[in-house]
């Protein structure tokens, strides 16, 4: 079983940042890949970024390549996502995701199997 919690959302204004956590409980990180999805009211989730177990690889959607970066600390497990130049588009509610899976390209959002409860975020102009 895994168990995920976000936190670091918040209110900006645009053009600002937010670093978001994602703290990852589970008795083994053997092959787990984590990655940051987003949602607002009435849409489908959003595939943002993925970093892979092992060496760490890491995917990223087009509209947060270059603003958004994906890390993790092994150590104690917890993902994050750096985000910079935030736009008011960028507002929604953002989850962490994990799988184990890795048949479908990263960004498919069924093969995430544990997610987190979600942290918002709001851009303001």
């Amino acid at each position: 079983q895994v168990q995920l919690m976000e936190s670091g959302g918040g209110s900006v204004e645009a053009g600002g940042s937010l670093r978001l956590s994602c703290a990852v409980t589970t008795s083994s990180t053997y092959g787990l890949d984590v990655a940051w999805f987003r949602q607002t009211p009435g849409n489908e989730r959003e595939a943002l970024a993925a970093i892979y177990s092992g060496a760490g690889s890491t995917y990223y959607a087009a509209s947060v390549k270059g603003r958004f970066t994906i890390s993790r600390n092994i150590a104690n497990y917890t993902g994050y996502m750096q985000m910079h130049n935030l736009r008011t588009e960028d507002t929604a509610m953002y989850l962490c995701a994990a799988k184990r899976c890795r048949r479908e390209p990263w960004s498919t959002v069924s093969q995430y199997n544990f997610w987190g409860q979600g942290t918002q975020v709001a851009v303001s102009t």
